[in-house]
């Protein structure tokens, strides 16, 4: 890709967590900021950076960011959005969790860490396999030996999809109906939300777990372990998503 086409992207990816989307985030995403959801993650992730520091890619207003800084774990966190970061930063302990502005798949922080981590679909925010190979080597960069790269990702829900149809439909009630577009010649997908106020489309490139292993071994790392959820209960073909934990080498 190039550096343009790059530098495109990155404020198409911008504009789709501005101000607007930044200031109903969480309450959108009502349900994944309980502690059924949250605690979990956070036990898994605090345990993984033991003593150390944990990077964030894609650190949002903070979900997962701010109850692992009240483990005691260091954080700090990328993330392309301003408005996000501002949202983040008004919530109790914000000030404290360092923040650089810049895109995860290749924007630097100085010092190592023990973890860097990627929740919530992120990784396929980033809309191109160039990118997404970018952000293993990005995480493993930063990482010390031994660490680790954990990655909360859903698997593609193609088989869902009967010849002739792109649409999966995953939130419809009154009012609001949501469903992803996939293309299975690119793997580009969208996710599409239309209520009163009209129409909004998210471009997202769904990725799959073996795919992820091999951009992880072109960064360094080796697969650690594969669960279907933060609770790790085994992954198996019924899943539909998965938690992932990478090893960078010694």
């Amino acid at each position: 890709m190039s550096h343009r086409k790059a530098e495109a992207s990155k404020r198409r990816r911008h504009g789709y967590f501005g101000a607007t989307v930044a200031a109903t985030y969480d309450a959108a995403s009502g349900d994944m900021f309980e502690a059924g959801v949250v605690d979990p993650a956070v036990d898994v992730l605090a345990e993984l950076a033991g003593d150390g520091r944990a990077l964030e890619f894609g650190i949002g207003t903070g979900r997962i960011a701010l109850p692992l800084a009240q483990r005691g774990i260091e954080v700090h966190g990328i993330d392309l959005s301003l408005a996000m970061v501002d949202r983040l930063r008004a919530k109790p302990g914000g000030s404290d969790v360092g923040v650089t502005i810049g895109d995860f798949a290749d924007t630097r922080v100085p010092g190592e860490f023990s973890l860097t981590y990627l929740v919530f679909n992120t990784i396929c925010n980033l809309t191109t396999q160039e990118a997404q190979v970018a952000c293993f080597v990005n995480a493993a960069e930063h990482l010390r030996p031994g660490g680790h790269f954990v990655i909360e990702v859903g698997v593609p829900a193609l088989r869902l999809l009967p010849p002739g149809q792109r649409a999966v439909p995953f939130a419809v009630s009154d009012g609001h109906w949501a469903y992803d577009l996939y293309d299975c010649a690119t793997q580009a997908m969208s996710s599409n939300y239309v209520d009163d106020h009209g129409r909004r489309s998210i471009p997202f490139r769904y990725v799959w777990p073996s795919e992820l292993d091999l951009m992880a071994r072109i960064a360094g790392m080796v697969l650690a372990d594969r669960w279907e959820d933060w609770d790790r209960k085994p992954f198996t073909h019924e899943s539909n998503r998965h938690v992932t934990v990478w090893r960078k080498a010694n």
